[in-house]
């Protein structure tokens, strides 16, 4: 009976484990959006005149691990709306989308 006791907890601690690691990687990809969304209201890219260029692909393809997150961030902000990507490969923000987005989370930090 013991050894499946110990089986049980040894599995448990594995999906404990991948759900942290899955967790704080996802902590990185919000941490990049938002240095992402600093950087555009920096160089106040708000309309498409205005638009900056970016990172939106991985500068060395074979390399591997999670050491460049910035295209991750990127695509999920487009996917979101938040950042608008021109014909010549330049991004700006949403304007709207972002207030939006700020008012939601600054109602949330009230809860």
């Amino acid at each position: 009976m013991l050894i499946y006791l110990q089986i049980l907890l040894l599995i448990a601690t594995f999906i404990i484990f991948v759900m942290l690691i899955i967790y704080l990687g996802g902590l990185g990809v919000r941490r990049m959006c938002f240095k992402i969304i600093a950087e555009m209201e920096e160089a106040r890219a708000f309309k498409e005149s205005r638009a900056v260029k970016l990172q939106d692909e991985r500068k060395n393809f074979f390399r591997v691990g999670m050491g460049n997150i910035r295209p991750k961030a990127l695509n999920l902000l487009i996917a979101d709306g938040l950042v608008i990507k021109t014909n010549n490969g330049k991004y700006y923000l949403d304007k709207e989308k972002l207030t939006q987005m700020k008012a939601r989370m600054s109602s949330e930090k009230i809860k």
